[in-house]
C-alpha cells in the first residue's frame, strides 16, 4: 500500500471478530432492518432475508483469520479486538465466559497482532467481576469494553469494581456511544453519562467509541477538559455530516484534541466498502482527512495515542 501522508506504524484501535459466535442474531436482525430501509430509499430492492443472509455469511470468521488478512493487505500492524457482552439481553451461541476463552485462543493464534478488550454486563454481579479479573490476569486482556445500550449507564455503581481493576492494572475502558442496532436502548448511549465515573476514577482512561460520528462536539469538549477521556473515530465512513466523512474528520482534527483521538475502523463494518485496504487508501490519500496535520499529530492519531494508553500500566 502506498501511504501518501503517513507511512509509519498503524494500530486499529477498534475492531471485532466477525463471528456469529460472539454477535447475537438479534443484533444482526436489527442492524439489517436499517440497511434494508436505506437500500429501499435509494431504489434498491433487497429483501430483509437476503440482506440478513449476506451479513451472517460474512460473520463466520471464528478464528480471526479474515481480520488479520485484511490487516496485512492494508498495512495495519495490530488491532484492538473488542468483545462486548450482549448475552444478558440477547440469546447468544456461547456464554460470555466461553467468549472470553475463545478470544484468548484467537489472540494466541495471532500473537502480537490482536489486543483484546473484553466486556461483562454489570448485572452479572460478582461472577462478572471475577470473569473480567480472570481475563486480565490469566488471558492477558488489555482493557474493558462496555456496551451501555444493553441497558445500563457507564456510571452505574455496579461497574465500579471493574473500574477499580482497570485502575489497579492501568487498563483503559472503551464504551460504545451513539445509536446502534434498534434492538437495543439508545437512551444509555450519550457520552455525558460517563461523567460521574470519569470524576470518580481519575486514574482510569475512558475511550468514547464512535466519537467522530455521534455527539462529536460533546465528545471533543469532554476530551479537551477531562484529562482521562479520549475518543475513537471508528465507523467514520458512516458519518451523517452534510459534507461527508472527510469533512467531518477534518473538522474534528481542527478542534485541538488530536492528542486524545484514536484511529479505528470498527471492522468488519467496512467489508462491503472494499475492506481495510481501500479504507486506508482513502484515509491516507493526499486530499484525505490527515491533510494539513503536522507529522507528529499524524503519528498520535494512527498509533501513538492508543500505544500510550496501552503502556501506562
Amino acid at each position: 500500500m502506498s501511504a501518501v501522508l503517513y507511512d509509519g506504524e498503524i494500530v486499529d484501535a477498534h475492531c471485532h471478530i466477525a463471528s456469529t459466535r460472539f454477535i447475537p442474531r438479534a443484533f444482526y436482525e436489527g442492524f439489517c432492518s436499517n440497511v434494508v430501509a436505506r437500500l429501499r430509499a435509494n431504489g434498491v430492492k433487497k429483501s430483509f432475508a437476503d440482506v440478513l443472509e449476506t451479513y451472517l455469511k460474512q460473520s463466520q470468521d471464528h478464528d480471526g483469520d479474515a481480520l488479520t488478512a485484511d490487516m496485512d493487505a492494508a498495512g495495519i500492524a495490530s488491532s484492538v479486538v473488542l468483545l462486548p457482552d450482549f448475552s444478558y439481553v440477547m440469546d447468544s451461541e456461547l456464554t460470555i465466559a466461553e467468549m472470553f476463552a475463545e478470544h484468548h485462543r484467537i489472540a494466541q493464534r495471532h500473537a502480537g497482532r490482536l489486543i483484546v478488550f473484553a466486556g461483562v454486563d454489570p448485572r452479572w454481579g460478582a461472577d462478572g467481576v471475577a470473569l473480567f479479573e480472570k481475563g486480565v490476569r490469566e488471558y492477558g486482556f488489555r482493557g474493558l469494553k462496555l456496551y451501555p445500550p444493553c441497558g445500563y449507564s457507564p456510571s452505574d455503581p455496579a461497574l465500579y469494581p471493574y473500574y477499580e481493576i482497570c485502575g489497579a492494572h492501568g487498563l483503559p475502558v472503551l464504551l460504545h456511544i451513539g445509536p446502534t442496532s434498534p434492538a437495543l436502548d439508545f437512551s444509555f448511549s450519550h457520552p455525558l453519562l460517563i461523567e460521574r465515573a470519569a470524576i470518580d476514577f481519575p486514574a482510569v482512561n475512558f475511550i468514547l467509541a464512535h466519537g467522530a460520528i455521534h455527539y462529536t462536539d460533546v465528545c471533543a469538549a469532554l476530551c479537551a477538559y477531562r484529562p482521562n477521556l479520549y475518543l475513537d473515530i471508528s465507523a467514520f465512513l458512516g458519518s451523517m455530516h452534510p459534507g461527508g466523512w472527510q469533512a467531518a474528520l477534518g473538522e474534528l482534527f481542527r478542534m485541538g484534541v488530536n492528542h486524545k483521538i484514536l484511529f479505528g475502523t470498527d471492522w468488519p463494518v467496512f467489508r462491503n466498502s472494499g475492506g481495510h485496504k481501500k479504507v486506508m487508501e482513502m484515509f491516507l490519500a493526499a486530499d484525505g482527512p490527515l491533510h494539513g496535520l503536522a507529522p507528529q499529530q499524524r503519528v498520535w492519531l494512527m498509533s501513538g495515542n492508543i500505544q500510550r494508553l496501552l503502556t501506562e500500566a
